[in-house]
Parts: C-alpha cells; structure tokens; sequence
C-alpha cells in the first residue's frame, strides 16, 4: 500500500476509533447494572405507596433489575426529598413524590433542598382527586349536611390529616374557611394512620387520596360525600364535587411523580421516562391505577417541571391564606 492510500485509510478509520472511543466511556456500565432504590416519601398504605408497588413491578421487570421500595416517611416528605436530593446522580435511586413536594416549599422558611433545582424530573405518573369521607355513623349524607353538622358542634369536628401541611390538611382547612365551620386537625404519619383512625371513629372527617379511600367506601367502612376535583370523578360518579355543592372553584388534587438527581445523565433520564410511559399504557397498569382511584398521565420531563413550578405557586397562595407552618 502506497503512502497516498495509507494516508486516505488513516484519515477515513481514525475519526470512527476516536468517535467509539469518546461514545464508551461517555456511556460507562450499561444502565442500570444493580438494583434501583426507589425513595418514596410517605410511609406504606397511602397513595404513593400504592402507585411505588405498581411502579416497582413493572418498571423493574423492562429495566432488568429489582426496584426497592424505601418507604421514608415523616417531615411532611422532607426527609425522603433530601435523601432523593443527595443520592448519587447515576440512575440508581429515585424519587417518588406526591403533593407534599409542591407545598413544602412555601410550608417551610427553610429546606435543606431545592424542591426544582436539586432534581431531574422524569415524568408525572398519576394524578387523582381527595374524597372528603367520615365514619358511617356521622348523621349526614351530603356535604350541606355535614356543614350544618359541624356548625352546630360548639368546639367543630375533628378530622385526622397525614401531617401539618400535607394537601388533606390544607384541603381542609381552605374547605372550612369557605364554609365557615370550626374544625381541629389531628396529625398522623401518613395517609394510611391517618384512615385508620377515622374507620375506628377516633375523629369525624378526612380529605383523603381517594386511592386510600376507596377501598373502605366499597366496603362500607367510609362514607363519602364529596370529591376535590372540580368536576365529578369517573370513579364515583354519583358523589358531587365540592366545588358543585356550594363552594365553586374549590380543587385539591393529588400530583404523584418521579424524580432523580440533578445532574442524572439525560439518557438514563430518557431511558426511564420512557420505561414508564410505556408501562402506563399497558390495560393492566392503567386498570389498577384506576380503579386505586388515580388517572395515569405520562407526562414529559419538561411539562412535568412546568406542571411542579405552577403547582408550587398555586400552593403558596393557599399557605399564606391558611396562614399554616410547619416551622
């Protein structure tokens, strides 16, 4: 071979060595290449933990390695956040977060976290309406009745909430603002506490995810009277929306999502939005979401970032009315 066609070999093999070299080690192990801790920030029986167990068996089956439910409840989800915050930024942990994360910011002077920055965000897995539901033996059917109900009681009800600040607390208490009745919170850690009690009659009322929920209002455990969306939901298509029994413009809705780390390399981030889209569209996943009483939605990254900064305004408006703390 003469110099000349030497020359032209080199020049036409060398770019594609030094491509295929840049490419490997841009991409390193092959993703993902141990189990995925799957941080989910309330403690087991709430929604989320609800949609981590459907998240977890589908999602681990299409990536090949197991998800790990991380139940890290307590400090309104600040305590899972911060964790999902500092993790490694390799695709091996997630974040599960539900309405929490769109309140604390303005619930709370200061957190160890920044609830957009310190994220890259994957996709908006559900989202699905409270349902104000009170223990069967509460003598009123509808939500005008338990109005009338709760003004007559000279200290108000009590309703059971997953903590200060959470959307069943602060649903609450925009619902008594506008309707003029006392009320007093009583805390729990977590959703699933929080049912329990009503179920045993320790307190009147909740504003609970209607995945908890609905359960108990099939059995007969709960009895609802109205739904947070402000049109009625499909589930329970017979119960009115708050909004439609007097109080219009009322809406508190749940918003469940997945997050990574900042700095998560966007194909991974690609890879697992994708993984999830695909597995919300499959009928069983979908009809199990459903019938938990969430809607799946799959959304972008980006819509879901947008959706987060629109959400987080919209609740800082409701903390300062409420004028609720957690500090």
């Amino acid at each position: 071979m003469n110099i000349r066609n030497r020359w032209i070999r080199l020049c036409t093999v060398l770019p594609l060595v030094l491509w295929a070299s840049i490419a490997g080690s841009a991409s390193g192990p092959s993703y993902p290449n141990k189990p995925i801790r799957l941080i989910v920030a309330a403690p087991p029986g709430g929604s989320l933990d609800f949609i981590a167990r459907i998240l977890a068996q589908n999602l681990g089956a299409t990536l090949g390695q197991p998800l790990i439910i991380d139940n890290r409840g307590g400090a309104g989800g600040n305590i899972a956040a911060e964790l999902g915050a500092r993790a490694p930024a390799d695709g091996h942990t997630l974040l599960l977060v539900g309405p929490s994360h769109v309140i604390n910011p303005s619930l709370y002077r200061k957190l160890s976290y920044d609830a957009v920055g310190d994220f890259s965000f994957i996709t908006q897995i559900a989202s699905g309406p409270y349902v104000l539901v009170v223990h069967p033996s509460l003598p009123v059917k509808t939500l005008r009745e338990f109005v009338a109900f709760a003004k007559s009681k000279k200290e108000g009800v009590t309703y059971s909430s997953p903590g200060n600040g959470q959307a069943g607390h602060l649903g609450m208490e925009l619902l008594k603002t506008l309707a003029g009745f006392e009320a007093v919170q009583v805390t729990y850690k977590g959703t699933g506490p929080a049912v329990i009690d009503l179920m045993a009659g320790r307190v009147d009322v909740s504003l609970a995810s209607s995945s908890a929920a609905l359960p108990h209002i099939r059995s007969g455990k709960l009895k609802v009277l109205a739904v947070s969306s402000l049109k009625r939901s499909a589930l329970l298509p017979d119960v009115p929306a708050v909004a439609e029994s007097g109080f219009p413009g009322y809406e508190v809705m749940g918003v469940y999502g997945l997050l990574a780390p900042a700095g998560t390399p966007q194909p991974i981030v690609g890879r697992i939005h994708d993984e999830v889209s695909r597995s919300l569209k499959l009928a069983e996943v979908k009809d199990r979401l459903v019938a938990g009483g969430v809607d799946p939605v799959g959304s972008s990254p980006e819509i879901f970032k947008a959706y987060v900064k629109t959400e987080i305004a919209k609740w800082a408006k409701v903390v300062r009315q409420s004028g609720a703390t957690a500090d």
